[in-house]
């Protein structure tokens, strides 16, 4: 085999995951009868505001005690065990959801990583969701490096007592903070 290897072209993520790869529970990484469960929801939203019908999301996340989950079986949703890692496709309207826990903090601030796939995507879109009460918001190394006004894009808003809210902007004046990764950091996509 050649070491002198051709890079092929890019292609969209979308639109055939919407019927490949969405299974049943895919979205529960805690039952939703779970004592701990809370709801993440929101819309994913285009550059003109309108709702994206057939975008994929994952997410990965640590359990309540700020631990990420070590078990092998991910995909294994079995009704009452914490799995760390979730997908959600969005409905007609462009609406997602999951049931997860809540992260716990070790040593930053708690956070959700979300992964986003949707058509004329030609990567995937990676971004973090931070509780809006979370301790160390302040002391986060990577909250610190986005300018101020556009923080409120990674926050989530909490819309009742087991609910948080997290719309994705693609595009626009309330573009979400996406990230890119190199070799050795991420760093915001806009900069």
């Amino acid at each position: 085999m050649s070491s002198n290897l051709a890079v092929t072209p890019g292609q969209t993520v979308g639109p055939f995951f919407g019927y490949a790869l969405p299974y049943p529970g895919g979205n529960l990484l805690v039952p939703q009868h779970h004592p701990d469960a809370v709801r993440l929801h929101g819309t994913v939203l285009d550059g003109d505001g309108r709702p994206v019908p057939d975008a994929l999301l994952e997410i990965w996340q640590a359990d309540g005690d700020g631990q990420p989950a070590q078990r092998p079986g991910s995909l294994h949703r079995d009704g009452y065990t914490f799995t760390g890692w979730g997908r959600s496709e969005t409905d007609r309207v462009g609406h997602y959801h999951f049931s997860t826990l809540e992260p716990g903090r070790d040593e930053a601030a708690p956070f959700i990583a979300m992964t986003v796939f949707a058509r004329g995507l030609m990567h995937r879109l990676c971004t973090r969701i931070y509780l809006p009460d979370a301790p160390g918001l302040d002391d986060d190394r990577f909250l610190r490096s986005v300018p101020e006004e556009r923080r409120n894009t990674v926050l989530a808003q909490r819309d009742g007592a087991s609910s948080l809210l997290f719309d994705v902007h693609l595009q626009g004046p309330q573009e979400t903070v996406f990230l890119t990764f190199t070799s050795a950091s991420a760093v915001d996509r806009n900069r």
